[in-house]
């Protein structure tokens, strides 16, 4: 039993420290050499593109034709609005979209219970208040007038007194009247001659004030009838009416519903003619100015415009740009009509040139793959671009003439930096 157990445990060959350094010394050889391999090999990132699927364009030097295309849209030169200035409920709608209408013709009917009231009120006031107004232009006339006549009853006194005073006199020489007679009516002569100037001051002065505050109450009272008028005009624009000749182009309407103080019932548009409104992509936004001419195309003519107006908003990438035309509009035009042109921006000169392509969308003109027709390769290429339209784009460096590039899409070709080219 003891010898067994004291038995040498003998190791299996290919745990023993000899054939692990046999072993170990090829595997750390051939990692190395794929280390080695990996370092001094291509590790750039390749695709391998079928030829047959990648669009390629040639850089050429030819001239460079500065301008912008241009898809625009016939619109009307002016629209007006229709608003609500009283709300209230819809009564009738007496015209359809399409319609021709007439300043002052009546489109809409409306019904408003609680205007009705406060006009009524309102009314009743300023008619109140005329009526105390006209009360006091009355009075003032008839202060005038008792003024006026209680002066020249001074004047009557004066001239009665003065008569009597000298027939008493004459009959009081002769002893036939007592003197005290003769007394009397010159003491009534001397107060009537003494309060005539009184009364003459006191009417100067209250015909002043009334010549003062007569324009006042007239201006008043002229005020407060515009007022009534304004206030019963509230009633009539419960009836909305067109206020030019034109086109109905929109309204939407029903008996029945409620439009708000200010809503907006639909549009008219004159006949004052039609513009041209167009998107164009926000690359152009700093090139464009109004007054530039650019040319579009109708009934196979070339008609000249002109921008009016260069909207700076950007919206999905492009903003708006509103032109007229030079001369007279061309007949036949239809509002929402398209029309298709150039705006130019400038005047052709040489350039660099390539044609654009998809691969802009993906590049923004910052790099571009170059063919290496010997290799069957297209290197990725830093390069700088310039002025651009729909069909070229101006190239400022890292290109030469003659050298080939892919202008097709580049969505896939976001991460590569070589492109093997197969058949």
């Amino acid at each position: 039993m003891t010898a067994a157990m004291d038995s040498a445990i003998v190791r299996p060959w290919w745990r023993k420290p000899r054939t692990l350094q046999l072993i170990a010394i090829p595997a750390a050889g051939a990692a190395m050499a794929l280390v080695l391999g990996a370092w001094l090999g291509d590790a750039r990132r390749t695709l391998r593109v079928s030829a047959i699927n990648i669009e390629v364009s040639t850089v050429t030097q030819d001239m460079f034709r500065d301008f912008v295309p241009l898809r625009s849209k016939v619109v009307p030169r002016d629209v007006v609005y229709l608003d609500a200035l009283e709300g209230g409920r819809v009564e009738r709608v007496l015209v359809e979209p399409g319609d021709l209408v007439t300043a002052g013709q009546p489109i809409v009917e409306l019904s408003n219970t609680q205007l009705e009231l406060d006009v009524l009120d309102r009314q009743a006031r300023l008619v109140e208040s005329i009526t105390q107004l006209q009360a006091y232009q009355t009075q003032l006339e008839q202060n005038r007038l008792g003024n006026d006549k209680a002066l020249a009853s001074i004047d009557y006194d004066i001239a009665r007194l003065s008569r009597l005073l000298e027939r008493r006199q004459a009959l009081t020489a002769s002893g036939m009247l007592a003197k005290e007679a003769s007394d009397t009516v010159s003491d009534e002569l001397d107060f009537m001659r003494t309060l005539r100037p009184l009364q003459a001051r006191s009417n100067e002065q209250q015909n002043r004030l009334r010549v003062q505050q007569l324009p006042q109450i007239a201006a008043q009272l002229t005020k407060l009838q515009q007022d009534i008028d304004i206030t019963r005009r509230k009633l009539e624009q419960l009836t909305v009416r067109a206020p030019v000749d034109g086109l109905m182009t929109a309204i939407d309407l029903k008996v029945g519903e409620n439009a708000a103080r200010g809503a907006r019932l639909g549009e008219i548009t004159p006949d004052t003619g039609y513009k041209l409104s167009a998107d164009i992509d926000e690359y152009y936004l700093g090139r464009l100015r109004v007054d530039q001419m650019g040319t579009i195309e109708f009934d196979s003519r070339q008609i000249a415009v002109r921008v009016k107006r260069v909207m700076p908003q950007v919206t999905e990438g492009t903003f708006k740009v509103e032109m007229t035309f030079e001369a007279d509009p061309p007949h036949g035009l239809l509002a929402g009509q398209g029309l298709q042109g150039k705006l130019a921006l400038g005047n052709d000169t040489p350039a660099l040139l390539l044609p654009a392509g998809a691969f802009l969308a993906e590049t923004g003109g910052d790099w571009i793959f170059v063919l290496d027709d010997e290799r069957d390769e297209a290197q990725r290429r830093r390069i700088k671009t310039g002025r651009r339209n729909a069909e070229q784009v101006e190239i400022l460096s890292g290109l030469a003439a003659g050298e080939r590039v892919i202008t097709s899409n580049y969505s896939s070709y976001a991460r590569i930096d070589r492109i093997e080219l197969g058949r």
